[in-house]
């Protein structure tokens, strides 16, 4: 168990991070990863939030196995639902077209996007969180074709 730890931690101080000491309580705004590399912050971000498995296609049947440069591009395999149709958008094309303010306005409002993105965790990131995501999915550059548009219950 020590050594976990250890090894842990270790990965946390590759990545230029540290964990903030906290209490274990769900939200406390100390439950936070912070670091000094924005792209690395959010590259731990996007994958401990498990961005890829909808917004990166094959990834399902082969996680952690496609290569950067191929991730985040969006899904054509929908998700079917009481509020209709649903596509991953292509967050790499979406964020190459979008203003930080933007991102971070719509990333704090639960409404702003439809189901089945669970929005009730995105919105309890800290807006230095959602600027690092944001910077990370943008240093990645514009990739890949847009999305098919989401469509309402028939």
């Amino acid at each position: 168990m020590r050594a976990a730890s250890g090894l842990l931690a270790l990965g946390f101080l590759a990545l230029g991070l540290t964990a903030v000491p906290h209490r274990a309580v769900a939200n406390d705004p100390a439950l936070r990863v912070v670091g000094g590399d924005p792209i690395a912050r959010g590259r731990y971000l996007v994958n401990y939030g498990g961005c890829n498995d909808c917004h990166t296609t094959g990834w399902d049947a082969h996680p952690g196995a496609i290569p950067e440069s191929q991730r985040l591009t969006g899904s054509r395999d929908p998700f079917r639902g009481p509020w209709g149709t649903a596509y991953p958008t292509n967050l790499r094309l979406f964020i190459a077209h979008t203003t930080e303010a933007r991102w971070l306005a719509m990333t704090a409002d639960p409404h702003a996007v439809p189901p089945p993105m669970p929005w009730f965790n995105v919105v309890s990131l800290s807006a230095s969180d959602r600027r690092a995501i944001y910077a990370y999915v943008r240093s990645l550059g514009p990739a890949g074709v847009p999305m098919p548009a989401n469509r309402p219950p028939q």
